[in-house]
């Protein structure tokens, strides 16, 4: 197994990771993903800054009096870029509902291929599958190609011989261009 920082960083999928940012706030949040550039997608984020203000006046000025107080914000869902991040700790494991399965099963229904005018097989004697009418295409899939869309675009030079007036053969050079006659 190589030992690069990403597999490292597989290890803590799930996990709550406190991430510190170059401009001083703090992200705290389910870490589901990264890439080569180290960005982080982090879920059920939350941002906490601390902000410095002086307190009081000119007496209270000179004193230099600073009150500092935290501000949480819920962000949710959000992708850190890798250049902004200055340091990654584990705050905790992954809640106890994802430790069996880590990744979220695919809800209710069947996965079926709906290719332009592919007929699919019958499944059931009585008609068609759900979703396909008596025609034999899926709905919003006509039952055959329609002039102008795919294809293509010229039809191709008869077999043998040269192409019609004003239109070049694929590949071949034009007319009086050739080895000979044509003079």
């Amino acid at each position: 197994m190589p030992s690069g920082k990403g597999s490292k960083l597989l290890r803590y999928i799930e996990h709550r990771l406190r991430v510190s940012l170059a401009d001083g706030r703090v992200i705290i949040g389910t870490f589901l993903a990264f890439d080569k550039h180290l960005n982080l997608v982090l879920v059920d984020a939350e941002e906490f800054r601390t902000l410095k203000n002086k307190k009081g006046g000119a007496a209270a000025a000179r004193a230099a009096i600073i009150e500092e107080r935290q501000e949480k914000r819920s962000l949710g869902l959000i992708i850190l870029r890798g250049e902004n991040v200055v340091s990654v700790a584990v705050e905790g494991p992954p809640p106890p509902s994802a430790a069996g399965a880590r990744v979220n099963a695919g809800g209710p229904g069947m996965a079926r291929g709906a290719g332009r005018g592919v007929v699919p097989p019958p499944n059931n004697v009585g008609g068609p599958p759900p979703g396909v009418p008596m025609g034999g295409a899926p709905m919003g899939l006509g039952a055959a190609p329609v002039h102008g869309v795919g294809g293509m675009g010229m039809p191709p030079p008869p077999m043998g011989g040269v192409p019609p007036s004003g239109m070049m053969g694929r590949g071949m050079p034009p007319p009086g261009m050739g080895r000979g006659g044509g003079y």
